[in-house]
């Protein structure tokens, strides 16, 4: 077999065999396809993509690249995938409740790249956290605590971990199949029995439409469901930023807000939907509204917000900093956004919220790039909402002017205000099983 030739046949447009799939995702790993040829085929495939065959090999090879963890029971296991937003810090808040419903969840979660953020850098704003955990100690946890996020580790779905490298430089982010078996290798292979993914939809996503959102909801669901898992999917919008703050720090701050009782309506809404589908698909006699209200009366009752704390201190945090209803304090300068116009806020570029948030500091432009935990964005109107000219439209938090002033002509520009009345945001599109 010659990896020019499986090249040429993708470039071609023709339909790659399982073995020729085994070998190119074997020889990639080990080195023994260079980089060069590998970002040829994965941009003929990015152009002319996957048929369902194509796309369940790839993932079935890419999950069989390195170590297959094996829970004592395994189908108490679960996990949740977002497929990337602004704002978005449902992980810090669904796993939890969760946990505290006595489910066990076993999830590894990556860095922020870009506009988009990343679990492991705002787990890694709360001082003494460790991401970097080994296999006996995540599963220990798991088993211990009902959940543990941790960063993904070189011994598991190690092709997947090279490529989407690969992707991220070539262009070759954005193709459904490559974005399916990305997905489903790494959650495969931390031995979760049932998934739910969390497709988001909108500016500030990698699925600007709904037509595309639901290709690749149904897509990951094919593919996972062959594999003999359990998986659901929820679209959910992401044409605004997910509650109010963006950045790290800050958006572990509304997190445990929203753990002990006071956060945003869209947080919690779309972690209960999400919950829901997921211990729906789990259990199929559980009834959706009575799972809604359970993970609901976990937050009203405390034990979400225990269990946070459980959880932090398992991985090596320092839990004092929540004591007395205290939060991260955000070592950084408050810089105001004031509105130049009265109206009702129309519309919000997110992406280039998530774009602002990456100049004050928060994010990366490149994997190596260093952040400031303590940087990013709190925005303070959501789409339908009306403003007054001088009102506040956002804060911006950074240590560096240069930095915020840049932030800030994002954020203005962000914004569509007009006299015309918004209509609030439909925040579940669908729930897909």
């Amino acid at each position: 077999m010659n990896i020019i030739d499986i090249i040429n046949k993708k470039r071609l447009g023709k339909t790659l065999t399982n073995e020729e799939i085994s070998y190119f995702v074997s020889g990639y790993t080990k080195a023994q396809i260079p980089d060069y040829q590998a970002a040829a085929l994965l941009m003929a495939i990015c152009i002319n993509g996957m048929n369902d065959d194509e796309t369940f090999h790839m993932t079935q090879h890419m999950m069989n690249s390195g170590e297959i963890l094996s829970f004592e029971n395994k189908r108490s296991i679960c996990d949740k995938h977002s497929t990337g937003g602004v704002g978005d810090k449902t992980t810090l808040i669904l796993a939890p409740m969760l946990a505290a419903c006595g489910l066990k969840v076993a999830k590894m979660s990556g860095r922020g790249l870009g506009f988009t953020g990343g679990t492991i850098d705002k787990l890694e704003s709360i001082k003494g956290f460790k991401t970097a955990l080994d296999k006996k100690t995540f599963m220990d946890t798991v088993e211990s605590v009902g959940l543990c996020v941790a960063s993904q580790t070189e011994d598991i779905a190690p092709a997947d971990k090279k490529m989407y490298a690969l992707r991220d430089v070539t262009a070759t982010v954005e193709s459904i199949p490559l974005i399916a078996a990305s997905i489903l290798s790494k959650k495969l292979a931390l031995g979760a029995d049932t998934i739910v993914i969390d497709v988001k939809c909108g500016s500030g996503a990698f699925m600007k439409t709904i037509d595309n959102a639901r290709l690749l909801a149904n897509t990951i669901i094919k593919t996972g469901n062959r594999m003999g898992r359990k998986i659901c999917a929820v679209i959910s919008d992401m044409n605004a930023p997910l509650g109010y703050a963006v950045g790290n720090a800050l958006e572990v701050n509304e997190a445990v807000q929203t753990l002990r009782g006071k956060g945003p309506d869209d947080i919690i809404k779309l972690c209960t939907t999400l919950g829901a589908a997921l211990m729906c698909e789990m259990n199929n006699t559980e009834n959706f509204d009575h799972a809604q209200k359970t993970l609901e009366e976990s937050l009203k009752n405390n034990s979400a917000y225990e269990k946070f704390i459980e959880f932090v201190k398992a991985q090596g945090g320092d839990t004092s900093i929540f004591d007395d209803n205290k939060l991260i304090e955000i070592n950084s300068t408050c810089y105001d956004v004031i509105s130049d116009k009265s109206g009702y806020v129309q519309r919000i570029n997110c992406e280039q919220i998530g774009s602002a948030s990456l100049a004050a500091g928060a994010g990366r432009s490149v994997i190596t790039d260093n952040i400031d935990h303590s940087a990013g964005i709190v925005v303070t109107k959501k789409i339908g909402d009306y403003v007054k000219s001088g009102e506040l439209l956002a804060q911006i938090y950074s240590n560096s002017e240069q930095n915020a002033l840049e932030a800030r002509k994002k954020v203005s520009l962000a914004y569509d205000i007009s006299e015309k009345k918004a209509p609030r945001q439909q925040l579940i599109y669908e729930i897909i099983n």
